[in-house]
């Protein structure tokens, strides 16, 4: 079993962080993907702030090499160094995320009269482990569906567990699978939390998160899905 069968096309909502990369590298600059732009993205000084260098709003080569290395380290592409709404939109919801602090249900949006249970705001692309009303495990950056593959939302259970777990529709590995709804699972994967488009349905979550998540829940716990992922 693997990660969610393909669905039809949804409709593009709200405007979203991290928008499809079609749409969200319209502007920038057509250039190889080894090359470094000189070009001023529409981000710059936003991206400037957040990688701490001179905010000015003009690109320099400082400011490429530092985007580009942001970019690599989290498989943005092209990795050029154009600050584009992709990269920015990257940036954005690791500042959200961080704004959550330890309180990540501070809105009550996921049930407290479950015992425990692994919530998923695909908002903010964040998830943890709460029992009532206190908190377990995380908040943890994860790595949810992309546009057309979308994670389903909704109060789920943990019905399959395969800790060795390979999928027969993507023939990859899937450490610690845990499976919550249909071929959706919590699981491993070995890249950046922040890779844009997103997973084929799964929850993707780092090697030690993803372990964390198997040795705290069990078959028969709740996990409860919401919000929308960004771009979707």
């Amino acid at each position: 079993m693997g990660d969610i069968r393909r669905r039809g096309a949804v409709a593009l909502g709200i405007t979203g962080l991290v928008a499809p990369l079609a749409l969200a590298l319209g502007t920038a600059p057509a250039q190889a993907a080894t090359s470094c732009t000189t070009q001023t993205g529409p981000y710059q000084k936003q991206v400037e702030k957040f990688l701490g260098l001179t905010v000015d709003g003009k690109q320099s080569a400082t400011d490429c090499k530092a985007i580009k290395v942001f970019q690599t380290k989290h498989g943005i592409t092209p990795n050029i160094g154009y600050a584009g709404s992709v990269t920015w939109g990257v940036m954005d919801l690791m500042n959200k995320q961080k704004a959550v602090g330890n309180n990540p249900n501070r809105d009550g949006a996921c049930p407290t009269n479950k015992g425990r249970i692994a919530c998923v705001n695909l908002t903010l692309q964040l998830s943890w482990i709460q029992d009532g009303d206190r908190l377990v495990y995380g908040p943890v950056p994860v790595r949810t569906g992309r546009d057309g593959y979308e994670t389903r939302t909704g109060l789920k259970k943990i019905y399959w567990r395969d800790k060795n777990h390979v999928s027969n529709i993507y023939n990859v590995p899937m450490p610690y699978s845990q499976f919550f709804d249909g071929g959706q699972a919590f699981h491993s994967v070995n890249l950046s939390m922040w890779n844009p488009p997103g997973s084929h349905g799964c929850t993707n979550m780092t090697p030690k998160d993803a372990k964390k998540y198997w040795s705290l829940l069990k078959t028969g716990d709740d996990v409860f899905v919401y919000g929308r992922k960004p771009g979707t």
